[in-house]
């Protein structure tokens, strides 16, 4: 696979996730357990696969679970680095604090939010980047419904149902390309979403690339268990030197 034009990336793992439990009650979201293997080993895996050289992993609560778990990152082929938080400092914040270590501080990078998973090629999204010129691009899942959505005929006749259908709305996957001037623009504390996304937008420089291949967010157990159902049918469970868990369960 050819190598994307980004070759760093910064995860955000340093929440508690109380929606998770009882995942979380011991271990932080980015080690929740998806098919075996932990969020942050398919992030990891997917990271190197397409070319990124170096992560900085942002952690708070219960973070030596994850150091342990991807140690300096060599068996995954890419280097790991550490950026730990004494305090909260919101997604915001702990995505500035976390900038400061990362390799080339003057080159774009990647950033995910520690609760999703995905296949999409970076090579296309970091090319689609540069081609826009924007200082941050967003990466856009197809919004789908958590219910099952009505058919409805004349007279209101039911005709059936339609289990969580594809909406023709796009929303926020998680996922971003990070010109490294946007740095400064963060929240030392608090949400990037809430500060500095609408000054970009505002300015023009927010841009959305719309995905296309397999992404999950995960934020409640049932999307761990139907995460975990998703990457089994697809064959894509890890190699068992990064399971944690039995992948069947």
């Amino acid at each position: 696979m050819s190598a994307t034009l980004v070759t760093q990336a910064l995860i955000l793992a340093g929440g508690q996730a109380t929606r998770m439990r009882p995942y979380t009650d011991d271990a932080p979201k980015a080690m929740v357990p998806v098919a075996g293997a932990p969020i942050v080993g398919y992030q990891l895996a997917w990271l190197a696969e397409h070319g990124v050289k170096s992560v900085v992993i942002s952690g708070g609560y219960k973070h030596e679970m994850i150091s342990d778990y991807a140690g300096d990152g060599s068996r995954f082929g890419i280097e790991t680095r550490y950026a730990i938080e004494d305090e909260p400092l919101g997604r915001g914040g702990g995505l500035k604090f976390a900038a400061h270590r990362l390799p080339n501080p003057k080159s774009p990078f990647f950033v995910l939010n520690g609760d999703v998973i995905s296949t999409f090629s970076l090579v296309d999204f970091s090319a689609y980047h540069e081609k826009h010129s924007g200082a941050v691009t967003v990466a856009l899942s197809p919004y789908r419904s958590n219910w099952g959505v009505a058919d409805l005929g004349d007279e209101n006749r039911i005709r059936g149902f339609v289990q969580s259908p594809e909406l023709p709305y796009w929303i926020n996957a998680g996922i971003y390309v990070f010109n490294p001037e946007v740095v400064a623009m963060l929240p030392d504390k608090g949400d990037h979403e809430d500060s500095t996304f609408p000054r970009l937008a505002t300015e023009n420089r927010l841009i959305g690339y719309r995905l296309s291949g397999y992404w999950r967010g995960i934020d409640t157990v049932k999307d761990v268990i139907e995460a975990s159902k998703e990457v089994r049918k697809a064959g894509g469970v890890l190699a068992p030197e990064f399971l944690t868990t039995d992948p069947t369960i």
